[in-house]
Formats: C-alpha cells, structure tokens, sequence
C-alpha cells in the first residue's frame, strides 16, 4: 500500500511539474533511448541550478528517487513534499551511512537512483570536482550508469520566467559500468568518479565543462 501510495503521488507531482514547465521553458531532449526501460540504474547529471531537479524528472523516462541535500527536510512545504516523494535526504561532504543503505536499497529493489556527483550546483563556473558518493554507490552494488547533461536551468527565474519560455537541453549518454580490482578501493572510487564526471563533460558544450574543460576535442565531439 505505502509503495502504490507513493507511485501515485510520484505521477501526481509528475503532471504539475511538466505543466508548469510548459509554461516557463522550451526543451531540447535527446539521448532518453539509452536509459533501460527496467532494472536498477544511477542516472549522474551535473547541477546548474534548483531547476534541474524538476526538469530531469520529467525527462527521464521512470520513476527516479534523489539524492537530495537534507537542508531541504527542514523546509515548511518543501520537506514534507520530498519525504511523500520517496526522496533520500543525504549530509553531504560527509560519510552518511543512512543514506548510503537507502539508496542501495531503492537499486536492490530494481529502481532508479538520481544523483548530482558535484554534491552542490556548478553555476556559471561550470562542472565542480566530483564527490565519491555516486561512484561508490555504483561500485557497491554493481549497477550501469547513465549520464546526463543539462544546461540552461541557470537562466530560468521565477517568476518573471512566467511570462517567457527559457530553452533547456538534456543529453543522455550510453549506460556504462565502473569496473573494481575485486575489493573496493580509494583508488577505484577515484577512478570511478573521474569516469563519471568525464562522461558527463563530454555530452556539454565546451563552456559548462568546468575543471572537465581539458578534455580532448576528438572525445568531447564524439559524445555531442
């Protein structure tokens, strides 16, 4: 009962939000083939703004859980939307071990995981160093990769964008496996954190790139 209640308010929270995002923006989005209709998945986008949330809601094709700063749960309105949602509240820059089982918990049942592997928004400065959460969680429990990229978000502002349409791209690349030595390391973690936030960079124009930036042309123009 809980889980159908749960699926329900998902799709509920999914109609307003592709509605509203009707209203304020015009999007690009391609690449949503490569996500698997089934079985468990980490989708890794890189963050922008507040906006992307929603917006990479509506585009990934299955019902998705966040990885979502705690900060958020301590909101009015915000953090009983979230906890209805199946979100995962996480401490970030921190070992939070509660929230690391909740998410292999929503990947063991075959679910999706959505994460931001920068752990805070980029903004104008572009991609950020990626944190090792994302990766270990995909080392941990074995599960492909999708990433994404989205820009654009940073320009919409409500509301004055009530009265304009801002145009917002999302790119999905191909699923991939990060790969360990057999027990997990630092040293895979890291390796697997530089994997994912290259992947992400290669599907962004050069300009949102970040520390990602020196990634070579002939890579970079493959992904685009």
């Amino acid at each position: 009962m809980k889980r159908l209640a749960l699926r329900l308010f998902y799709f509920f929270n999914l109609s307003w939000t592709r509605a509203l995002l009707m209203l304020i923006s015009s999007r690009d989005i391609r690449g949503r083939e490569n996500v698997p209709p089934k079985g468990a998945l980490i989708v890794a986008s890189n963050h922008l703004s507040n906006g992307d949330p929603p917006v990479l809601t509506v585009a990934v094709p299955r019902q998705i859980a966040w990885m979502t700063k705690a900060e958020w749960f301590n909101t009015p309105v915000i953090g009983p939307l979230l906890r209805l949602g199946g979100m995962i509240p996480v401490r970030r820059f921190e070992a939070d071990l509660q929230a690391l089982r909740r998410a292999q918990h929503v990947l063991r049942d075959g679910g999706v995981l959505a994460m931001f592997p920068e752990g805070t928004r980029g903004g104008d400065k572009g991609l950020r160093a990626g944190e090792p959460g994302t990766a270990l969680i995909a080392l941990r429990t074995s599960t492909p990769i999708v990433p994404i990229a989205i820009w654009g978000t940073e320009h919409v502002k409500l509301p004055r964008d009530l009265l304009r349409r801002t145009r917002v791209d999302v790119r999905f690349g191909k699923p991939f496996t990060l790969q360990s030595s057999g027990r997990i390391t630092r040293d895979d973690v890291a390796r697997g954190t530089e994997t994912i936030m290259r992947e992400i960079a290669a599907l962004l124009p050069e300009r949102y790139r970040g520390v990602y930036r020196d990634m070579p042309t002939e890579v970079a123009a493959a992904k685009e």
